[in-house]
């Protein structure tokens, strides 16, 4: 089964008074296009985080997010009270000694000064901690590549759609082959008839209409498209990271498919090659988000 590139995942885990959330989002790229946002706590193992991050989606635009929320009471900023106390008692000892007033409101004064509201922490990650938060970036991957089967499951039965309908309508153009043939023959004799109105050599307009119409014969052009058709349907069932390979297949079948219309010289059959464009023209819009 193909996968797309486009993905969700998110867990979140619990450790002590923490909440360890863990966010992936992935969008189509050409390669792996990584960002990521981790709490400061975490940074060390950034790349142990890239890395697995790299061996499990490959390709994609990715963006990572690792951030931690605490319960409002434990994450509440200490008030420093031995520092309340001695900017109390070097403000009373100020207003004594230069006969300032004190203030009206001590306590809104002293909560402004330095330092009192500053948290000084210095955590240091545990093997327990990144542990459990090493199983939230496990479980977010994994839900991330279940949303991107899911994707490539809907993508895939698009891609099987469109291809029959590409080979349904490249069947319809044998309909339409002999007539076209008989047509220029006799656009070509009556135009000579009505032009020259004398005696040709018959013989040599033979062989110069048979040497024209084996120039627009698409016999070729119709048997390696069908080819490319099969060869499509044969990497779809080969699973995930074959979008690059499905790109150039489309390729390969928009170019069967334009020289088939260039030779066509017939209006029915040139509109069924539009039809052949238009199939096509969905196939590589979505291939583009196939891993």
């Amino acid at each position: 089964m193909i996968q797309s590139m486009t993905g969700y995942g998110k867990a979140t885990v619990t450790f002590g008074d923490k909440k360890i959330n863990v966010e992936i989002k992935s969008l189509n790229s050409k390669a792996l296009d990584l960002s990521t946002r981790i709490a400061p706590l975490y940074r060390e193992k950034e790349m142990e985080i890239r890395n697995r991050i790299a061996k499990t989606l490959e390709r994609g635009k990715v963006d990572f997010s690792l951030w931690i929320e605490k319960e409002a009471g434990e994450s509440a900023t200490p008030i420093n009270a031995a520092l309340v106390e001695n900017y109390y008692k070097q403000i009373n000892a100020i207003a004594e000694a230069y006969h300032i007033p004190v203030p009206e409101d001590w306590f809104a004064t002293l909560l402004r000064m330095p330092d009192v509201l500053t948290r000084v922490e210095v955590q240091e990650l545990s093997e327990e901690e990144w542990s459990v938060a090493s199983q939230a970036i496990d479980e977010a991957l994994q839900h991330l590549v279940d949303f991107r089967k899911q994707e490539g499951a809907a993508l895939e039965k698009k891609f099987r759609e469109k291809v029959d309908n590409i080979e349904r309508l490249l069947h319809s153009l044998e309909t339409y082959e002999k007539e076209r043939v008989t047509k220029i023959r006799e656009r070509i004799t009556d135009a000579l008839e009505k032009t020259i109105q004398k005696d040709y050599d018959k013989n040599r307009l033979e062989q110069e209409l048979i040497y024209y119409i084996e120039k627009l014969d698409i016999n070729e052009e119709k048997q390696r498209l069908a080819n490319h058709l099969n060869y499509f349907r044969e990497t779809l069932d080969n699973g995930h990271g074959q979008g690059k390979k499905l790109g150039f297949i489309a390729q390969e079948m928009g170019r069967e498919i334009n020289t088939t219309g260039s030779k066509s010289n017939h209006a029915l059959m040139q509109n069924i090659v539009v039809q052949m464009k238009d199939e096509l023209e969905q196939i590589k819009e979505q291939v583009l988000n196939v891993m």
